[in-house]
């Protein structure tokens, strides 16, 4: 609908868009996509791959890559009442987030089941910037109900670029943006209407960047010309997605089922069968779903989703996780073979006791389709403790120019 809509009573309204949107910086990737390859990611227009998966992920481990993580979910708690809130939210304690830094959080619903992960950005005592994937604004309002504090959606009013790979550094010097001294999970503004945090989602040394969405484009503009002499390149969803699956990321909807969009009681999983049990804090007081993770905490997880190294080079993407080549105990969320790590590795979910206790042998069916025949192997599964991928200088600080 181009022109504006009457009602009934000649009221004047805004035309709503049909279909996916436009991103703030669709002009610039539009512009480079050879692919023309797009998926809807919270409505918008987001690219799975412009050029070709391989130059892109390449880009993030050895040079430098831009990806418009716009489409984020971003909410602005402010008042002060906020940390109380925040802290009523999540399971980890918002009281040990300074002002200038970010904390990895999830939050659960009464049964203790995840509803979504996030970064929470702290600005100083009484304000915070949630950014996260599913749509949460319903939640947080009524999460906020009695605490002296507001919730303000600026999903539409702020634009953000991840900047990742080895020279995103260097890229930001070149800039003009010296943050040297920026520590992983910290976050300043070094320009007014501009932060940048250290933070990102593919396990390499990177930034991301977030400014009002009529300055977006500039922002663009200037990074990538001072990117020019430092292999910077413009990615897709495909390309991140084997980075993020290298640091051993889950990722809500893909490895595990947000809570409120499961059709059936206790689909959901908590913290401890995601490996995410460090951000739950049981002293801070009480927070949503306390009750039931403690229970559960006697009880032992349902589930437990493990990084596993697989033999051979096939990915294991949607494979059966077997133990001892005759029971099934789970199935492959994320497989993929890693370029960098150079194995064939994946995120699957096993259910207990073999994916808590009894995880020594354990077999992926893979199917694979050659030449119009399928064929059927079985390869070892070994559980793996921390990432595929885990660079030094993703945490050195300063980072160097590479």
């Amino acid at each position: 609908m181009n022109a504006r809509d009457t009602s009934a009573a000649g009221l004047a309204r805004d035309p709503v868009p049909a279909g996916l949107i436009d991103g703030p910086f669709h002009a610039r990737l539009a512009a480079l996509s050879q692919a023309r390859a797009w998926y809807g990611w919270a409505g918008c227009a987001a690219p799975v791959v412009l050029d070709q998966v391989e130059f892109e992920y390449f880009a993030i481990r050895n040079a430098a890559s831009l990806f418009d993580i716009s489409p984020m979910h971003k909410y602005r708690v402010s008042g002060p009442g906020a940390e109380a809130m925040l802290n009523r939210l999540v399971t980890r304690d918002v009281a040990r987030i300074a002002p200038g830094r970010v904390g990895y959080v999830v939050w659960c619903d009464e049964e203790g089941m995840v509803i979504d992960d996030g970064t929470l950005f702290r600005f100083c005592a009484d304000e915070f910037r949630l950014c996260c994937q599913e749509p949460m604004l319903g939640w947080l309002e009524d999460a906020a109900w009695g605490f002296d504090c507001t919730v303000t959606d600026e999903s539409e009013a702020i634009a953000a670029l991840a900047l990742q790979g080895p020279t995103a550094h260097a890229i930001l010097k070149a800039a003009g943006l010296d943050l040297s001294d920026l520590r992983p999970f910290a976050h300043r503004a070094p320009e007014v209407g501009l932060t940048v945090s250290r933070t990102g989602f593919t396990g390499d040394l990177g930034y991301e960047l977030w400014i009002a969405r009529e300055d977006a484009l500039p922002l663009w503009d200037r990074l990538w010309e001072a990117g020019r002499a430092h292999g910077l390149r413009a990615v897709g969803h495909d390309a991140v997605n084997i980075a993020r699956i290298e640091a051993g990321f889950p990722v809500a909807g893909v490895d595990f089922q947000p809570a409120q969009a499961a059709e059936r009681l206790h689909r959901g999983r908590r913290p401890r069968e995601l490996g995410l049990e460090r951000l739950v804090d049981f002293g801070k007081g009480h927070f949503n779903g306390r009750r039931a993770l403690i229970k559960a905490e006697a009880e032992g997880p349902r589930f437990r989703l493990l990084r596993l190294d697989i033999a051979g080079h096939k990915p294991a993407q949607g494979a059966l996780v077997y133990h001892r080549k005759r029971k099934e105990v789970g199935h492959v969320t994320s497989g993929v073979w890693a370029p960098t790590a150079k194995r064939n590795i994946a995120l699957a979910e096993i259910r207990a006791p073999w994916g808590t206790g009894r995880a020594d042998d354990l077999w992926a069916e893979i199917q694979s389709c050659e030449e119009g025949v399928w064929e059927r192997r079985m390869m070892r599964a070994r559980p793996q403790a921390g990432a595929f991928f885990r660079p030094a200088r993703a945490r050195a600080t300063p980072p160097a120019d590479f």
